[in-house]
């Protein structure tokens, strides 16, 4: 498996593993190649695919806003989970946000994504039961 930064001639590829993704969430703006290639260059360096030979087959993005670090749309290809990408996808992410000087990461996951809390949770990532969690969308297009 090698990784490297996602480039915007990754959409089609990118978009395609997210749509065979249960539960990804996906936006009809936010996720548009539009809205990802604006994404990439607000984020050039915190956002990575995993390649196993020469297909893309995992994606994790991250964006910061200068003070904290935020991790969007983590996903492997189902037949090459349970072998370390999504982990290594991971950890190239934080130490590139790192390198940002972002001390402090957080994300959203769905609360009945049992697969997925269960690995952001073996990570060391805590539930914060302190928190409301808010959102408005001020776009009624993206849906």
């Amino acid at each position: 498996m090698k990784m490297r930064l996602l480039k915007i001639s990754d959409y089609q590829s990118v978009y395609n593993l997210w749509k065979n993704t249960s539960g990804m969430g996906l936006r009809s703006l936010d996720d548009s190649e539009e809205g990802i290639k604006r994404f990439l260059l607000r984020n050039p360096d915190t956002n990575f695919v995993a390649i196993v030979d020469e297909k893309i087959v995992g994606v994790i993005m991250a964006g910061n806003d200068g003070r904290r670090g935020y991790i969007y749309h983590l996903t492997v290809q189902n037949e090459y989970r349970r072998k370390g990408i999504a982990s290594a996808l991971v950890k190239e992410c934080l130490m590139s946000l790192r390198t940002e000087e972002i001390n402090k990461v957080a994300l959203v996951v769905f609360s009945d994504n049992t697969n997925g809390n269960n690995f952001w949770q073996k990570l060391g990532f805590i539930e914060r039961e302190d928190l409301v969690y808010r959102n408005l969308s001020i776009n009624e297009e993206n849906i």
